[in-house]
């Protein structure tokens, strides 16, 4: 029996890195100048779009704390196993 419960992300990850990889490659077959100018602004890009990650991240978890409150009452009422 396999189990693919941990891995599961991780190779979907890797397999998402490598298809990023080859299609950099050919990127840079066909056009070098455009490959390596990917190639410098993806980190700044990156840097650039972290603080609006971390607002996701924060307005996720409002939005989750708001439901959950609003949704406390119902789950109180169905009883013990709905908690």
């Amino acid at each position: 029996m396999i189990r693919l419960a941990g891995n599961h992300f991780a190779v979907a990850r890797n397999e998402v890195a490598m298809a990023a990889f080859f299609l950099w490659c050919i990127l840079f077959i066909l056009c070098w100048p455009i490959a390596l100018l990917a190639l410098v602004l993806y980190p700044i890009v990156w840097l650039l779009t972290l603080p609006l990650r971390v607002l996701g991240i924060a307005v996720h978890g409002v939005l989750g704390l708001i439901s959950a409150l609003f949704l406390l009452p119902v789950r109180l009422l169905r009883g013990p196993r709905a908690i």
